[in-house]
């Protein structure tokens, strides 16, 4: 059966990177085909998902056939710890961590087969945000009590559009030897081996790189 998950469920940060990501005369939150979408624009339904891609597969798969569709996935590329106080008091400080673009493998690798389709493309949007916090003490003890209530959008920093399964290949380093390992990839590229594997992994159900043998007991892979 359809679901469909509209406004009253929707998080502060959804809705205002929604609003900031759509095209000029979009409209919001309408049905279509049993489903209710974020955006319509024209001929273009885009949906913008915050949390678990898997989550909204059967939805994807039955909008794709007959239905231009775009997937906007955003990546916290500059990011803000801000606590908050009983009284209403904040401080705010920069977190190390920065997000790049590759980020998105890790939700692309639950829907590779739907990547293929014509009527599919994927929107990275490189964003800074606010993590806000306020102290729960006896949860989250690895943060000292300090519990993650939300996420406020402060900026859209970059946008990038993938249309064709063939512009994954732009995330491989110009420089990545033939044939290649995911360790090769992770160090050239300077992301985790994890997202190295995964993006390997959408890479190859595409059959935009195949297996050239082992190195020891890691593939070896090639552009296909």
């Amino acid at each position: 059966m359809p679901s469909a998950i509209g406004s009253l469920n929707e998080t502060p940060f959804h809705a205002a990177l929604k609003r900031a990501l759509a095209p000029a005369g979009s409209r919001f939150e309408v049905e279509v085909d049993g489903y209710v979408v974020d955006v319509v624009a024209g001929d273009l339904l885009i949906e913008v998902q915050t949390r678990n891609v898997s989550g909204m597969r059967a939805k994807l798969a039955a909008l794709l056939p007959d239905h231009r569709l775009r997937l906007v996935l955003p990546v916290a590329q500059r990011k803000w710890i801000v606590r908050c106080a009983e009284d209403g008091g904040r401080s705010r400080r920069r977190s190390p961590k920065r997000g790049r673009a590759e980020d998105i493998f890790r939700e692309l690798v639950s829907i590779p087969d739907l990547l293929a389709h014509p009527n599919f493309e994927v929107e990275v949007a490189l964003v800074e945000q606010e993590e806000l916090r306020q102290h729960r003490p006896g949860r989250a003890w690895r943060r000292r009590g300090w519990v993650v209530v939300g996420r406020e959008l402060v900026a859209v920093l970059e946008r990038r559009t993938l249309t064709r399964p063939a512009d994954l290949l732009s995330f491989l380093p110009s420089d990545l030897p033939t044939p290649f390992t995911t360790a090769d990839l992770a160090g050239l590229a300077g992301i985790p081996r994890r997202t190295a594997q995964e993006a390997a992994y959408c890479l190859r159900a595409l059959d935009l790189i195949a297996p050239a043998g082992k190195a020891g007991n890691a593939v070896l892979y090639e552009r296909a």
